[in-house]
């Protein structure tokens, strides 16, 4: 893959990160908007709720499943047409649950909108990386899920209420066309590559064998689960222990939004310069803000105080984990980047899966408890990175080529690279690799 302009020195972001991050935000409203419109669903195609919840873990399970795998599939594609292929299988599956009565169709058309989602993910991750260069990967990540997170302040209370009013079809037919005009503008604005004839499946794999790669996924699977165990059942927490009527409920979710979108921002730009400190702290302080919850959350500022700070202290370790997980795989980074979805996608499923069981043994307290303890975990995996990055002093990222010299002390350049404090090696070249601590 040709290289890519640095990012300029004036902090900005490259225009195709942006265009990609909106494109991730459409993707994002798609899977959160059906939680508020199920009641709609599940009457028009005469199914019960909790069948039409369906549709949500099959969203769920098509980007487990599908990230990894469409990421290999469109390995060799050019990344310009992954993109807009993506986006037109996208649009095409809301088209065909826009139009059709039967429950069966609209359940296989999310999971066919899913796959498309997990392409777009694992190649737009890496081409953003790519785009704003190793000084600002983590900002640029930050952005990709600010986009997912947008969803949530906008996407999905602006879905649900004119889905309330026009019925469920309008939201998702909206999504359709937008899809479909962001396929052409992503066409127009994203350069064109060669052909990735030098993409090794080989070397993706080979990545995979890295400790430290599983440990960034394990902390994002985590930080997740916690988040979302109670999230998914925030609705009878507000309801029945704070006593929120439900039409106020959207406000309290656009706050959790809101703290996300920040939580994004946070992350993209502490994570540069200190990454463990950063995720440790912010995991720490969702465990904290979660069993906070549970004696705060009569009270109507309190928790949506609470509410708010869940989503800035969670969100904050994303785009950290998932910039370090892409950093690791180095030259193969494209199935890392669909796994990072899968990660967080079994972490909203395990942690749902446990907090309704939470919520049927304890009530409405059960949630946050459960995502306070599956929280409070993350910490395991990101001080075991620490601790390594301590021992060792440096690590190799995979490569295909060799590396005939080795650095022995952190980077000291600018940014993304030094920020890993001895997460990664730079290939020692040229003659200031003796000023950088080489070993020969």
């Amino acid at each position: 893959m040709p290289s890519t302009p640095p990012t300029p020195r004036t902090g900005t972001l490259p225009f195709v990160v942006w265009v990609l991050a909106a494109g991730t935000s459409l993707m994002g409203t798609t899977e959160f908007v059906v939680a508020g419109l199920l009641p709609e669903i599940a009457a028009d195609l005469d199914v019960s709720v909790s069948d039409a919840g369906l549709l949500i873990t099959a969203f769920a399970l098509g980007m487990i499943v599908g990230s990894p795998t469409m990421a290999m599939a469109t390995l060799r594609l050019p990344q310009r047409q992954t993109l807009v292929l993506a986006l037109a299988v996208f649009s095409l599956g809301h088209v065909a649950a826009a139009l059709s009565g039967s429950f069966t169709v609209v359940l296989v058309a999310r999971v066919i909108t899913a796959l498309a989602t997990g392409a777009f993910w694992a190649v737009g991750m890496v081409i953003a990386n790519a785009a704003a260069g190793p000084t600002a990967a983590t900002r640029a990540t930050g952005l990709m899920i600010g986009g997912l997170t947008l969803a949530n302040v906008i996407g999905v209370p602006v879905g649900s209420f004119v889905g309330q009013y026009v019925g469920w079809r309008g939201p998702i037919w909206a999504l359709a066309v937008l899809s479909a005009l962001a396929a052409l503008f992503i066409g127009r604005f994203v350069p064109a590559r060669e052909r990735r004839q030098t993409v090794s499946l080989r070397a993706e794999f080979g990545a995979l064998r890295q400790g430290r790669l599983w440990l960034a996924l394990s902390s994002a699977m985590l930080i997740m689960g916690g988040v979302m165990a109670t999230y998914t059942y925030i609705t009878p927490l507000l309801t029945e222990r704070t006593g929120i009527p439900e039409g106020a409920v959207p406000l309290v979710l656009i706050a959790f939004g809101i703290g996300a979108l920040a939580g994004t921002t946070t992350g993209g730009r502490l994570g540069e310069r200190r990454p463990m400190a950063t995720t440790i702290t912010a995991a720490v302080a969702t465990a904290l803000v979660l069993l906070l919850m549970i004696p705060l959350s009569a009270h109507v500022v309190t928790v949506a105080a609470l509410v708010l700070l869940m989503g800035w202290t969670g969100f904050t370790v994303n785009p950290v984990v998932t910039a370090l997980a892409v950093r690791f795989a180095g030259d193969a980074p494209t199935l890392t980047s669909g796994l990072t979805t899968s990660a967080f996608n079994v972490g909203i499923a395990a942690g749902s899966a446990v907090a309704g069981m939470a919520l049927d043994s304890a009530g409405p307290v059960g949630p946050p408890a459960v995502g306070a303890v599956i929280a409070a975990c993350t910490v395991l995996p990101l001080g075991s990175l620490a601790l390594h990055a301590r021992h060792r002093g440096s690590y190799v990222v995979a490569q295909r080529a060799p590396v005939t010299k080795r650095l022995t002390q952190p980077h000291p350049g600018n940014g993304f690279a030094r920020s890993l404090n001895g997460f990664v090696d730079a290939p020692c070249v040229g003659d200031a690799s003796a000023e950088r601590g080489c070993e020969h």
